[in-house]
């Protein structure tokens, strides 16, 4: 007995760090739709970093109702957020956006109180983020990603 629990010991104990690190470190996340493309694209897997403190242009994902949200943070807490004629605006000026492709559609003047994030999906035209969803208070944030696991031709840090 004290052989087999002797052989299977080494297993045990990866078992516990693999659980443990996907629990409270790092787990991996699949890309599901096209709310993020050019940057990201469908079936995509990417590493979330539970650990990670989002800033602007963050990549995060976002504990939805019904599914996992890959979006980009726009506005941080304290922050007045507004968007008109496809021109986001923080804090009364305008915010220079590499990342959103397509027209941004408009959204009325909100002040985000301390613990929540404006997010949008890259692909502005087609995202279901805080235009529609409203801000996202910072307990729905699950982690950062800014790494793709697959596909292989893939693998590496976020272009943009």
């Amino acid at each position: 007995m004290k052989r087999v629990i002797k052989e299977i010991y080494p297993y045990v104990i990866i078992l516990a760090v693999v659980v443990l690190i996907r629990t409270f470190i790092a787990t991996p996340v699949k890309v599901d739709g096209t709310s993020m493309y050019p940057t990201l694209k469908g079936n995509e897997f990417l590493i979330l970093n539970k650990l990670g403190h989002p800033k602007r242009f963050s990549i995060v994902v976002v504990d939805e109702k019904e599914d996992d949200l890959i979006k980009r943070v726009i506005g941080l807490p304290n922050e007045t957020i507004e968007i008109k004629n496809s021109v986001i605006y923080i804090n009364g000026k305008k915010l220079e956006d590499k990342y959103g492709s397509g027209e941004t559609s408009g959204y009325d003047k909100i002040k985000l109180k301390s613990d929540e994030y404006f997010v949008l999906g890259d692909n502005r035209e087609n995202s279901r983020d805080s235009r529609v969803i409203g801000p996202v208070k910072e307990k729905e944030l699950k982690g950062t990603t800014n790494f793709i696991l697959f596909p292989f031709n893939k693998i590496g840090k976020i272009d943009k």
